[in-house]
């Protein structure tokens, strides 16, 4: 034969070779999405698909997800307000025309990016980019259209966010946590004003980010090695935009609007295997839009956020439910003056004037009878091509206002009458500096004489107690730890005053401090002449100052000087868990949110003592008075004095001497005082269901009805299918049954009688993040009243039957 033909097999085999060259995160005209197909991101980080929703079998969507994340996370969706129905499959193109179409299965158009941008005829590619990004390319790496322009209810990192009125974009939340339709939640730029973020139910403003002032990087999260998240705004070209950047090796994060419309920043736990909230808001009281009412301002500094009257203002109302009236009115003329009010928030309602120094931005509200206020910052970290000042006025009411402490806020101006200054107040400021004077001649003459006493004697006592009585740890001390001088900490708590007293205990009082640099703190001064006072700070200084977790209490120092021993704390303005839980007027501030938020840190707390710290620790303590709240309600575990190491080996110890709160005590400890990981689980356990239903272990019978104690009575409830009767009342509004059943079906696997039957706290971590994860039946509860009368015979023959220490804040 003269000519042989030629096979098509060749060129199959290339048409394979090229099919499987595609790169998996591009989509192109010629390659569509189906359902069950995947767009993964260079790098595995993303990936891009079709989607269900957990408890919907009918509806679906197209989302963008976290790929390298067990979680399954979703960061944006294209159709969620037309969604595909009926479990028919759908197709994701690229069209000639540059435009991303989603069609369902009659061809009909849910979705598109219609970005009215013309190819010339060159073909373009959808890429799902490392970042979260889904952008349509040209050849040359022009984006003509990217996600990133069009958020649903989530903010990645370097994701560039417009604060300007004609590119703003805003965040929608989620309808439900399987429902990613919108709902009425909003966040994102003020429509009236360029320089502040409002978060909105409809139409109603609920949360608000001040004005922008003249910082322009804050750090958000930080780490042991430094800062690993940061927000920053930046000018490009006269528009501003926010962003939030992240240091190389950092976890993942991301910032969503969720369904309940709190504002959350979160970080993968790589430990935990969870996301980990960092900051949420409206985070307080103090963050409600407007909560005390015209011209009252909600003072966040103190223990607990309360309204009060900016100066030169008063109420008739007790609650400063509808804000604050001038004592006297203005004047317009010599009458009036401004004052300073430092580090505010400043109000809502304010008028943007640009191109003003400092005096013209004064002058501009005092020559104007109706300006009630301004406030001035300077914006030259923004370059040269802008205007660099912002001078801001407010005619008539001031709202919305706050003060969070000095490193937060800026000055605001407030115009009020002269005569609002009091005349003693002037004689007092000018008696001030001759007072000083004499004080100043008087300690000089009292230091000359007490320095080199006080010296030796604060480094003797230092150097007996790292080489005597903490000479018997396995662990040297570490002799860097940072000792603060009794000459600094007397004054700080006004002589130990009474007032100051934050809570008593069994090896010492607790006391609030302000030290000279302005830090509030805790102290705990231990009983003199109390040699399990000196095991407890022996215990606290060696143990706690290696320990570092966002979920337990902060040592900053401590102190000997003669008899003293004391031990100097971070201070945690919203007291202990136990000051809210149990008192009737104030458990409904710990909504089911909050309480559920608590108890997953409670866990996350214990399972870094028991496996991720250094050394496994027991707490022994654990209780709702041991678990204190910061200014945001996150719990932090505190009191260690009872706490033990445990070697790399070891899994249980015993004692004779059992210490701690009868309740809370595990059986096995209790009455044979043997003591291990388990038992710490156990008072998990017990405060798990104090938190759920509001009640105190030792509850009187008349609450409990019937049953011996708490956690029968809990036990009773499941086993009945009724979890909704342990509840306490004042959640019924705000709880998730399914998050309340699962924390008391945790509960009772954590107070199960034998040890061997009460899960790890990893696993308990697990459980509460993951609701998937299958959960054991809890055996019913034996320990009850059959043992109660032989754990009190043990309690009585111990050395110390007290709790060590129960605070009301620190």
């Amino acid at each position: 034969m003269g000519t042989s033909h030629r096979t098509p097999f060749p060129v199959f085999v290339l048409l394979l070779l090229i099919c499987f060259c595609k790169s998996d995160d591009h989509l192109t005209p010629s390659k569509l999405l189906s359902t069950g197909d995947k767009l993964i991101s260079n790098g595995g980080i993303f990936a891009l698909g079709f989607f269900s929703p957990t408890n919907s079998t009918t509806n679906s969507y197209v989302g963008i997800w976290y790929n390298n994340v067990p979680e399954r996370t979703y960061v944006w969706v294209a159709n969620r307000d037309n969604p595909i129905t009926s479990g028919s499959p759908g197709k994701l193109v690229l069209t000639t025309s540059s435009d991303l179409v989603l069609l369902d299965s009659k061809g009909r158009t849910l979705w598109t990016t219609m970005n009215n941008i013309t190819a010339g005829g060159v073909e373009t590619a959808a890429i799902l980019l490392d970042s979260g990004n889904l952008v349509i390319q040209l050849p040359n790496g022009t984006d003509i259209w990217q996600s990133f322009h069009h958020p649903t209810d989530t903010i990645l990192p370097n994701m560039n966010l417009p604060l300007n009125n004609n590119l703003s974009m805003y965040l929608i939340a989620w309808r439900g946590p399987d429902d990613p339709s919108s709902s009425d939640y909003s966040l994102g730029v003020d429509s009236s004003s360029s320089l502040q973020i409002l978060a909105k139910n409809g139409s109603r403003p609920y949360w608000r980010r001040a004005a922008l002032d003249g910082v322009w990087v804050y750090a958000m999260y930080q780490s042991k090695s430094g800062i690993i998240m940061s927000q920053t705004i930046a000018n490009r070209g006269g528009e501003f935009y926010l962003t939030y950047t992240v240091s190389d090796g950092s976890p993942s994060m991301r910032v969503m609007l969720h369904y309940t419309g709190m504002v959350k920043f979160l970080a993968w736990s790589s430990n935990s295997l969870s996301w980990e909230i960092f900051l949420e808001l409206p985070g307080s009281s103090c963050d409600s839009y407007a909560s005390c009412g015209p011209f009252g301002y909600c003072d966040g500094t103190q223990a607990v956020a309360t309204c009060k009257c900016l100066d030169g203002f008063e109420s008739d109302d007790h609650n400063l439910s509808t804000g604050c009236q001038r004592k006297k009115e203005l004047h317009c003329g010599e009458e009036d003056s401004f004052i300073t009010l430092l580090s505010m928030k400043t109000p809502d309602k304010f008028l943007y004037i640009r191109n003003r120094s400092f005096d013209q931005c004064a002058t501009e509200c005092s020559r104007n009878c109706s300006c009630t206020a301004y406030a001035y910052a300077n914006l030259s970290t923004l370059g040269t091509t802008v205007d660099q000042s912002r001078c801001l006025v407010w005619m008539g009411e001031l709202v919305d206002t706050g003060k969070h402490g000095d490193d937060f806020g800026e000055n605001l101006y407030l115009r009020i009458r002269s005569s609002s200054v009091s005349k003693k107040k002037t004689g007092a400021l000018i008696a001030l500096p001759v007072l000083s004077v004499l004080s100043v001649l008087v300690c000089i003459y009292l230091v000359w004489i007490c320095k080199s006493r006080g010296k030796l004697q604060t480094k003797a006592s230092i150097d007996i107690l790292i080489e005597g009585q903490l000479g018997n740890y396995d662990e040297p001390c570490d002799q860097k730890f940072p000792w603060i001088r009794f000459k600094d900490i007397v004054p700080a708590t006004n002589g130990f005053s009474d007032s100051n007293v934050l809570g008593k205990g069994g090896f010492g009082i607790v006391y609030k401090g302000t030290l000279e640099s302005g830090m509030e703190v805790a102290v705990k001064r231990l009983t003199k002449y109390c040699d399990q006072g000196i095991e407890h700070f022996r215990n606290e200084v060696v143990l706690i100052a290696k320990l570092q977790h966002r979920n337990l209490v902060r040592l900053l120092g401590s102190c000997i000087r003669g008899d003293e021993r004391l031990l100097i704390y971070e201070y945690l303005p919203n007291k202990s868990l136990d000051y809210f839980l149990f008192d009737d007027t104030k458990k409904s501030m710990l909504d089911w949110p909050t309480r559920f938020s608590i108890i997953k840190g409670i866990a996350r707390g214990l399972l870094y003592l028991h496996h991720d710290s250094r050394m496994t620790i027991i707490h022994r303590d654990l209780k709702a008075s041991n678990i204190l709240l910061d200014v945001e309600m996150r719990p932090k575990i505190s009191d260690f004095g009872m706490a033990r190491i445990f070697g790399d080996n070891q899994q249980q110890a015993n004692t004779r001497h059992v210490v701690g709160t009868y309740g809370y005590m595990s059986p096995e400890y209790a009455m044979e005082g043997i003591f291990s990981v388990k038992s710490d689980a156990y008072s998990y356990g017990v405060l798990l269901l104090e938190i759920v239903s509001g009640l105190k272990i030792s509850s009187p019978h008349h609450l409990i009805m019937d049953f011996p104690n708490l956690i029968d009575y809990a036990w009773n409830f499941l086993k009945e299918g009724k979890s909704g009767d342990f509840l306490d009342t004042v959640l019924v509004k705000s709880c998730l049954m399914h998050q309340v059943s699962l924390c008391i079906h945790i509960g009772l696997l954590c107070v199960q009688d034998c040890p061997s039957a009460r899960p790890l706290m990893s696993l308990v971590v697990s459980m509460l993040d993951n609701e998937a994860i299958p959960l054991t039946t809890p055996e019913q509860p034996l320990y009850s009243v059959g043992r109660k009368h032989d754990a009190e015979e043990a309690r009585e023959n111990s050395v110390n039957n007290a709790s060590l220490t129960t605070l009301a804040g620190r």
